[in-house]
């Protein structure tokens, strides 16, 4: 895709998106042409996700008091359902 400075400017925000998404984005100033594009490729969804740390109950790391509360909490929890 290629625009004029002028679209560039009142278009701006949308080019941007454009451009993050992978579509090559083309602004012509005085016969130049200036390419905008992210610094790194596009990456999905799912490759942006932060791993969230799990604490399995069952692991023999957690001592059993710690599991013993838990599991209390989570009868106080159920029996209000």
């Amino acid at each position: 895709m290629e625009v004029s400075i002028t679209q560039f400017r009142r278009d701006l925000f949308d080019l941007v998106d454009r451009a993050m998404s992978g579509a090559e984005v083309w602004v012509v100033h005085n016969g130049r042409r200036f390419k905008i594009a992210p610094e790194n490729p596009p990456g999905s969804r799912l490759s942006r996700i932060t791993p969230l740390e799990v604490l399995n109950p069952e692991s023999p790391g957690i001592e059993k008091s710690l599991r013993d509360e838990m599991e209390r909490a989570w009868q106080d929890d159920w029996s209000t359902l």
